[in-house]
């Protein structure tokens, strides 16, 4: 009996397992995708994963990058982090197989908690991960996403088991599920997840509240906070990491209130308006969702020879040029600034969304319903301002995160799932046959009919002008011919669209008349709905993103530059202006870089970035020990006005505010003088004797410790051209801890007595050591728990 029940888990992992590498195929030859952001992780971790490898322990500091940040957000493992391991066992495929193996698990054990037959089961989870954006985000690198996306089903379900009363089942099932999300490490995609959540409470609520079973609600509540209290807790130094970081980077308040142009700045305690909107979903474009190119697919797309675009070309500039531009035309025409592809739910998808609103009963259609409808429109982000703004304004953490168009993989949750539910609810005998061909026709009508409505009209509706047009204006009529090809997109999918559904539309009917058998409409139904996904899918991530494993595990080759500035073995930075210095992670690679590649560098290093280096200001580059710029692969310049390692000033410029702080550096000769913030920073001696003789010198060089030797005969104030941050860096002279403070908006800086001194700063991040005993807490009590509870529940029997 044991066998017969555990079967068709079984058989769902392997069909699971089968799907995932069939797909990614090529890394059964041992390649591997290429993924630009991994392949810049790649450049920005290699400090630590160098210090990892070489003394077997966490540095949690780079070096490399950004003049030096936290390790926390690039690279970073911590101390009974148990639920790792965990995560290993169920991603056991390879990358990225690994990740579409988990997106079919996780939400074929939330179908299971819903009671959903295996074989449906095994459809919806087949339906959920083949949908575009999830296999979309895999090309740009985000494995995080992915990662947090994959744990967000087996989250609910422990959920629903809780409010279903399998309180043991749910409770371990959710602390766990919460721990592997929050391991994850995608605060946006959890936050997400949050508000899909808090609709489904808010429901169950309301529903206890009329039912008056109010208690049990509470006991049910009680029981879900306490497992995901624990889950959150198993991540405890992860987290505390994360919080001590957060208020820091760009994600915490700026203490500026001007802008580089020294206009007033609008106050906010987490990202600028506009840098979070900039990801906005065009209200139309949310038709994408169900017709695949209805704003022109990605960015670019390949257009082949019977294109509009195409001919004009060969016309004006012969066949080798049009083939050359055809392979990558703007053909996307939404307002977004880059799409990798349309994030495409499926016509056949939406169909059975559309069935389970009118078959599903209950408060669990009106969650799904609540939550996709909820996404949808904060997907709009500031073509929806109203609503967008209320929740920038008033929502708490909402402006800690960008890209506003990612709260879609909430829809993308909902809208297979309820699909699902409504073939339950089709195949299921308690519904009549009446009310199961009413669905099927209401469900026909608004998909079908919207995909017929493009298909007559869809031309006439829009422009069809995008934002880049003007990049071949120089041949008006090839702009003509691409607006010609865009309609012709939305008219072929909208076509594409309108027969998978009149095609499931017409078989689930002849089911009901009697003339199809439940089996082969299972079958086919699925056949078209992996047709339906998987051929859009392979549109954008498909084998020939692949690569070999050691072109993807050692991405860059040094240039001559490069190889040049290598032979100096001193201590200094680099920054390359062949590139954006703020978006590279190939600098790091080989460099201790003034730049890098992440999306929460610290903010008053951006800061600095934004109202002084933009500026080419000099002797900002200069107290950052700047020693060479790249100009290009071939060409580097050397700078030898770089203040060093380290220097002594003669005078501290006092301000009381970061506006005056970042201001000061307009002017400021940072190799005599450094300015402070004095409402910050006591120092009770400004000016210092200056001392010709006095010397200071770098004499180790560590990722987490830096030695100097100081010998001067008189007090002096030293400038190191090292990141200020107070919690981790601690400072000691001749072995004695002593204060340090933050200089030139930035830096480190510290007074030094007469005399001969060993100057020490050591990484001793305490918050490591809070998590651990925390983590490791929390662990106990996910094992004692449940134990405990079935102990006395046996008891009791």
């Amino acid at each position: 009996m044991n066998l017969k029940k555990f079967l068709p888990f079984a058989i769902a992992i392997i069909v699971f397992a089968i799907a995932s590498v069939l797909y990614f195929n090529p890394i059964l030859s041992g390649k591997q995708l290429k993924q630009s952001d991994i392949t810049q992780f790649i450049g920005m971790s290699k400090d630590v994963k160098e210090y990892r490898a070489e003394k077997g322990e966490e540095p949690y500091w780079l070096d490399n990058a950004f003049s030096g940040m936290p390790a926390y957000q690039v690279s970073a493992y911590y101390p009974n982090d148990f639920v790792r391991y965990i995560d290993k066992v169920v991603r056991f495929l390879p990358r990225p197989a690994d990740y579409l193996f988990l997106y079919f698990l996780s939400f074929f054990l939330l179908l299971t908690a819903l009671k959903v037959d295996w074989k449906l089961a095994v459809l919806g989870s087949l339906s959920f991960g083949f949908s575009t954006y999830l296999i979309i985000i895999f090309g740009a690198g985000h494995n995080a996403k992915a990662h947090a996306i994959g744990y967000m089903p087996m989250v609910i379900a422990g959920v629903i088991y809780i409010f279903r009363k399998r309180y043991v089942l749910g409770f371990i099932l959710t602390a766990l599920a919460m721990a592997l999300e929050i391991y994850s490490n995608h605060p946006q995609m959890t936050y997400y997840l949050g508000f899909c959540l808090l609709i489904l409470a808010i429901l169950e609520g309301v529903e206890a509240f009329k039912s008056r079973t109010l208690p049990v609600f509470f006991k049910q509540s009680a029981i879900l906070v306490a497992a995901m209290l624990i889950g959150i807790g198993a991540n405890s130094t992860r987290l505390l990491a994360m919080k001590e970081y957060a208020d820091y980077s760009t994600r915490g308040k700026s203490e500026l209130t001007i802008k580089p142009d020294g206009t007033p700045k609008e106050k906010s305690t987490g990202l600028d308006k506009e840098y979070i909107t900039e990801y906005s979903y065009g209200i139309a474009e949310t038709f994408n969702l169900m017709i695949p190119r209805f704003m022109g697919g990605g960015t670019v797309e390949e257009l082949g020879e019977n294109s509009n675009f195409y001919q004009v070309l060969e016309q004006n500039a012969g066949k080798s040029v049009a083939k050359d531009y055809s392979s990558q035309v703007l053909t996307y025409w939404g307002k977004q600034p880059i799409v990798e592809a349309p994030a495409y739910i499926g016509a056949i998808v939406f169909f059975l969304f559309f069935l389970g609103i009118f078959l599903v009963k209950g408060r669990l259609k009106y969650w799904l319903v609540a939550a996709t409808i909820f996404s949808i429109v904060l997907s709009w982000g500031k073509n929806f301002f109203i609503i967008t703004d209320f929740f920038i304004d008033y929502v708490p953490l909402y402006n800690k995160f960008r890209a506003v168009s990612s709260i879609q993989v909430i829809a993308e949750l909902c809208v297979p799932l309820l699909g699902i539910l409504g073939l339950k609810e089709f195949f299921s005998s308690e519904n009549s046959s009446e009310e199961k061909e009413n669905a099927v026709k209401k469900a026909f009508y608004i998909v079908g009919g919207i995909s017929l409505l493009f298909l007559l009209f869809g031309s006439s509706l829009f422009a069809f002008e995008g934002l880049r047009d003007a990049q071949y204006q120089q041949l008006p009529e090839l702009i003509d011919a691409l607006i010609a090809d865009r309609k012709s997109m939305l008219f072929n999918d909208s076509l594409r669209s309108l027969l998978l559904v009149l095609a499931v539309a017409g078989m689930l009917w002849f089911y009901l008349k009697g003339k199809l058998k439940q089996v082969p409409v299972l079958i086919v139904l699925g056949g078209l709905i992996i047709f339906d996904l998987v051929s859009i899918d392979a549109n954008y991530v498909n084998k020939e993103d692949f690569t070999s494993a050691r072109r993807v595990q050692k991405p860059f080759t040094a240039t001559k530059a490069d190889t040049e500035i290598l032979k100096d073995k001193g201590h200094y930075r680099v920054v390359n202006f062949s590139v954006s210095p703020m978006q590279d992670g190939r600098t790091s690679y080989f460099h201790n870089s003034i730049g890098g590649y992440h999306a929460a560098k610290m903010k008053r290093y951006q800061e600095l970035f934004d109202y002084q280096i933009v500026k080419n200001n000099m002797e900002v580059l200069n107290m950052l020990n700047t020693k060479y710029f790249i100009v290009s692969n071939e060409k580097f310049q050397e700078n030898p006005a770089a203040n060093g390692n380290a220097w002594f000033v003669n005078s501290l410029k006092k301000v009381t505010s970061a506006n005056e702080e970042i201001i000061a550096l307009d002017s400021l000769n940072t190799k005599s003088e450094a300015v402070i913030n004095s409402s910050e920073f006591n120092v009770k001696t400004d000016v210092f004797q200056k001392d010709s003789i006095a010397t200071i010198n770098l004499v180790k060089k560590d990722v987490t410790e830096l030695i100097y030797e100081a010998k001067t005969s008189s007090n002096q104030f030293a400038v190191f051209s090292e990141i200020y941050y107070k919690d981790g860096w601690n400072a000691y002279i001749d072995g004695e801890s002593v204060p340090y403070y933050r200089v030139d908006y930035v830096l480190r800086g510290m007074e030094v007595p007469e005399g001969k001194h060993t100057i020490t700063f050591k990484y001793e991040p305490r918050v490591i050591k809070k998590g651990r005993l925390l983590s490791l807490f929390c662990y106990a009590l996910l094992l004692i728990i449940p134990i405990g509870w079935l102990v006395i529940n046996r008891k009791k029997d």
